[in-house]
């Protein structure tokens, strides 16, 4: 049975729903499948051991979501040891143009538009455009999410400040 959430995204005036569990500090990181720039599959297991800052963004052509990834780009040098992974729904080359535009090389970057399992495994699947919700995830090395933030409009960036402290302390412990 699908888990869905109305009025749990805003997008203008317009109150959608989110398809997935809403996550929660403590849960166990669900498992994923990807695909990296490279169009190889990625998955949980593909970063296994490390801590992950998982930034989830409608789509990197958008203002917004460029400006946010560009910002953990920016501020990746402050948590040593996280691997911070964007996870949208654009393309691999789409992707690719991005990071080749935004000089960005310290991104990981996934992109879930095959199969939405990421989407839905982690709840941020909006089910009226197919495309995912803002959000932030950390999950620790034993995989389990520590850090949760839902973003409740498209147009807001998330509290960078508090990912970033909390990516630290996961990658701490």
């Amino acid at each position: 049975m699908t888990i869905e959430r109305p009025n749990a995204f805003l997008v203008g005036d317009r109150k959608l729903t989110l398809v997935g569990p809403e996550m929660r500090p403590g849960d166990r990181a669900p498992d994923f499948s990807g695909i990296g720039q490279d169009w190889k599959p990625v998955n949980l297991a593909s970063s296994a051991g490390k801590t992950r800052l998982f930034v989830v963004v409608p789509s990197l052509d958008t203002s917004v979501c460029d400006l946010e990834a560009r910002e953990f780009s920016r501020r990746a040098d402050e948590i040593d040891g996280v691997e911070i992974v964007v996870v949208s729904v654009d393309l691999p080359p789409a992707q690719a143009r991005w990071c080749g535009a935004a000089g960005v090389r310290n991104l990981t970057l996934v992109s879930d538009h095959r199969e939405v399992s990421f989407g839905t495994g982690y709840g941020v699947l909006v089910k009226e455009t197919r495309m995912l919700c803002r959000a932030i995830l950390v999950v620790d090395a034993r995989d389990t999410v520590t850090y949760v933030e839902y973003v409740p409009q498209i147009g807001l960036q998330p509290d960078y400040d508090a990912a970033i402290a909390a990516a630290r302390a996961a990658a701490a412990a």
